[in-house]
């Protein structure tokens, strides 16, 4: 005899906040998987591991939120603690090999293969490890083609949230492969679902047998990777570049224009500092109407001859203030001339 199976029990409550809890789980996962990408080889073994039991802990949480709504009319149904938490510890370790295999080899196809089918196979063997901890006065059936057909939607929904954790960059592409990756996660849970079946035992009214109740597992459920994906996304938030992306934080600075000088500049600053450009950016050499007079300097003076006194009036290299060329000052006034005396 079959039992009278409900999925949803609770109506549209539990496949809603599932798919939520893979989304979340996904999202925080890629992102930490892009960040890896943008860090030194120190830190990306940490941001690989966050990244995988972000994911792991995501499908996990998924699975159990859905399996509340889970109900069987003839018998009530009791969890075995024990595979409940290796099924747990399996979907980090196999998303975590995938996440890593991608995050040192690349979006090869090689890699993306293994690693989608790695991750994939995880994802699948976490369902029915969990399936299989259930108790009650039953036994489980499953359809064949049900079951190709989930583990199907895993493999392919894997290998396409990898591609996109090192193909996409910025904040928003990265949030709808996460929505995407939702949908798949929560599909293959439901499509295996769908191909479920439970043959009673002879005894009807029996109890479950042995474990503990769904409602007391779900509690620890709840806090742990609840509590563990909240940190990471304080993480996630904490971080500009997974935030923004990599473009407003690691672009280079616009060159500024170089300032006027200042009217305020001491006299003879410009005799003081001929020809510098480590005070405001004045001078970057002769001007176009200074050419001919430079030209007709270096012909006055060859190579060898006495250089302009400093400060002399026609020299190449002297200037007044104002950047412009120092005019020519009385024979009493000139740098080295005696005054007259009268």
């Amino acid at each position: 005899m079959h039992g009278t199976i409900d999925g949803f029990n609770y109506g549209a409550v539990t496949p809603v906040v599932a798919y939520v809890m893979a989304c979340l789980g996904s999202a925080l996962g890629l992102r930490c998987t892009i960040r890896s990408l943008r860090t030194d080889t120190s830190w990306k073994p940490g941001w690989l591991g966050l990244g995988a039991a972000a994911i792991g802990s995501g499908i996990w949480t998924m699975h159990f939120v859905a399996m509340m709504g889970f109900h069987v009319a003839e018998t009530p149904i009791s969890y075995d603690l024990r595979r409940t938490v290796l099924s747990l510890v399996v979907a980090i370790v196999v998303v975590g090999v995938g996440v890593f295999i991608v995050g040192y080899r690349g979006a090869t196809r090689a890699a993306l293969l293994t690693a989608g089918l790695t991750t994939g196979l995880g994802v699948a063997g976490m369902h029915y490890l969990g399936m299989a901890g259930m108790r009650m006065n039953g036994r489980l059936e499953y359809s064949p083609v049900a079951v190709a057909l989930s583990i199907l939607i895993a493999v392919v929904a894997a290998t396409a949230a990898l591609w996109a954790a090192v193909s996409v960059k910025g904040f928003l592409p990265s949030l709808g492969a996460s929505l995407v990756m939702g949908v798949a996660v929560t599909g293959m849970h439901y499509t295996g679902m769908s191909g479920l079946s439970v043959r009673l035992h002879e005894s009807h009214g029996a109890q479950a047998l042995g474990g503990a109740s769904a409602v007391s597992i779900m509690l620890p459920l709840m806090v742990g990777p609840l509590a563990f994906l909240l940190l990471a996304a304080v993480v996630v938030m904490f971080d500009p570049i997974l935030v923004l992306g990599e473009g407003e934080w690691t672009a280079p600075a616009a060159p500024q224009a170089p300032k006027a000088p200042a009217d305020d500049w001491p006299e003879g600053f410009g005799a003081a500092y001929p020809g510098t450009t480590a005070h405001q950016g004045a001078y970057q050499g002769p001007t176009a109407h200074q050419g001919a007079a430079a030209h007709q300097a270096a012909a006055a003076h060859p190579a060898g001859a006495a250089p302009y006194p400093a400060g002399a009036a026609g020299s190449p290299t002297a200037y007044d203030r104002f950047g412009g060329p120092a005019q020519p000052q009385p024979p009493h006034q000139q740098p080295g001339s005696a005054r007259p005396s009268f």
